[in-house]
């Protein structure tokens, strides 16, 4: 009888609430149909208990964990080195753990801009931001990263839009701006991809959408929202009635957790098998 190894390289998530994270059957989803040895657990972890968390975590030799609400900034000050990006955004998705050694990393722009470019290369484009919160900051600045020549960051807090902007700049777009987002936001003619980097649609408020004034989506437009659920925002549906290109939450989702797996375990994720949990899930989303 050979060698038996009872030991699996362990990896997670910390959040909270976290009962509804799709996150680890996604994850495990690829563990399985790549016959890699590794569990993904999923934990509720209170804000006052994620020193002890992180901790726990390298004691137990974890390979690495996400950080999903509200730990995403907090979870920076147990972290022993950024990625540029991370720097940049001023938050933590995703921790990779290397001889004791804590390397985070934020995963959610990466995760919408490979989704986007499988529709559109940014390279070149204006972009409108719908949103100034950790979603809308990590993917301007991961647009601006991805060669994108024109930003615009939309919030109804001008503070906060400004704030984003600045690190938006920093990440070399040419062109960055900011909009008070007040009443019905009309779409610029030069905007060529639109985010909803909102909540707003989120499970179960699904009937609610971003205000936009519909009139102004034209057909050669690219509409995305990083909602995962449903996937097929009331949003994307009225885009997509008005002939837009649309991108729902769940290439966003799948991609940057496809980066944390590919970070943790060195080997490419099974996108495909990750995809299937999520339909499994939430269904396709048509």
């Amino acid at each position: 009888m050979g060698a038996v190894n009872f030991l699996p390289m362990i990896t997670g998530s910390f959040a909270s609430p976290a009962a509804e994270n799709p996150t680890v059957a996604i994850v495990e989803a690829s563990y399985a149909a790549t016959g890699i040895a590794a569990r993904y657990v999923n934990c509720d972890v209170v804000p006052d208990a994620l020193q002890a968390a992180v901790r726990g975590a390298v004691a137990q030799g974890w390979r690495g964990f996400n950080c999903s609400l509200p730990h995403k900034v907090e979870v920076v000050r147990h972290v022993d080195e950024l990625t540029p990006a991370a720097r940049l955004i001023g938050a933590v998705n995703c921790v990779t753990i290397e001889n004791g050694r804590l390397i985070g990393d934020n995963t959610d722009g990466k995760g919408f801009t490979a989704s986007l470019t499988q529709v559109r290369d940014p390279r070149g484009l204006s972009i409108v931001v719908l949103g100034a919160g950790g979603a809308g900051r990590a993917i301007a600045v991961e647009l601006a990263l991805a060669g994108a020549t024109r930003v615009t960051i939309v919030n109804r807090r001008a503070e906060r839009a400004d704030e984003v902007a600045r690190v938006v700049r920093a990440a070399g777009a040419p062109q960055v701006e900011t909009v008070r987002w007040s009443g019905d936001f009309a779409v610029p003619g030069h905007c060529a991809v639109l985010v909803n980097a909102t909540s707003v649609g989120l499970y179960p408020d699904v009937e609610a959408q971003p205000a936009v004034h519909m009139e102004t989506l034209k057909p050669d437009l690219v509409v995305a929202d990083v909602i995962p659920n449903p996937p097929m925002t009331r949003f994307l549906g009225a885009a997509r009635a008005r002939g837009c290109t649309t991108l729902d939450g769940r290439g966003m989702l799948v991609n940057q957790a496809a980066v944390a797996v590919e970070q943790w375990t060195g080997a490419p994720a099974a996108i495909e098998a990750m995809h299937a949990a999520y339909a499994q899930i939430f269904g396709s989303g048509e």
